[in-house]
């Protein structure tokens, strides 16, 4: 199932080399896991999630005619992730001049 899952993944995103698939066996089933670059995420996904969803019922099928189950998670980087920076929020019940205030208006 894991040469299977790597043929196929492979053939669907632009940074081949740069995948990572792990797999993680459990008492009740095993569980794929799926490293990729950002850029390629929403090709393994595809429209509406179309692709994931074929790819997953593949391996699925592929499991139980073996008696077995199987799922494949997309993991996302580990790394923190640089936070936006804070916009100033203006609640609608804020009084006019507190408004104005935060953006140096007149009052």
């Amino acid at each position: 199932m894991q040469e299977f899952l790597d043929f196929v993944l492979r053939q669907l995103i632009d940074y081949p080399d740069d995948m990572i698939l792990t797999k993680v066996e459990g008492t009740r089933r095993t569980v794929f896991k799926l490293q990729l670059r950002q850029s390629d995420v929403g090709k393994v996904i595809g429209k509406h999630g179309q692709t994931i969803i074929a790819i997953r019922n593949l391996l699925s099928a592929a499991a139980a005619r073996h008696g077995e189950k199987a799922v494949l998670d997309i993991v996302e980087n580990q790394a923190p992730r640089r936070q936006p920076e804070r916009a100033a929020v203006v609640r609608a019940e804020e009084p006019a001049r507190e408004i104005a205030r935060d953006v140096n208006l007149p009052a």
